[in-house]
């Protein structure tokens, strides 16, 4: 049995994450946002292996949202800039998981 292995795409992927000793979030912050970009063979892959690296990079997920692929994306009507396709390019060609913005929350 050979099997054809399947194809890596990128997703796009809001994390949110807590509070973790270690994590490296600005003193006060009681958590972030961060902006991902995740290759799989589809969605449920990219997510595991996006929390996978954060949990190794002593963060603390708590929820993901999938905004689905760049085509998908482009067929929404999202803006998407030429550096923000060019870290999915990336993350393609590394089979990576790139954080591409942290957005620390802190409570009023």
């Amino acid at each position: 049995m050979n099997k054809t292995p399947r194809k890596q795409i990128v997703f796009t992927l809001l994390v949110e994450v807590g509070r973790k000793d270690g994590d490296g979030l600005p003193k006060g912050a009681t958590g972030a946002a961060l902006m991902c970009y995740a290759s799989g063979v589809d969605e449920a892959e990219a997510v595991r292996e996006t929390v996978a690296v954060l949990k190794a990079a002593d963060l603390a997920p708590l929820e993901v949202t999938g905004y689905g692929t760049l085509d998908e994306r482009l067929a929404e009507g999202h803006d998407i800039s030429d550096e923000e396709q060019a870290l999915m390019a990336r993350a393609l060609e590394e089979n990576a998981v790139i954080v591409a913005q942290s957005t620390p929350f802190f409570e009023d």
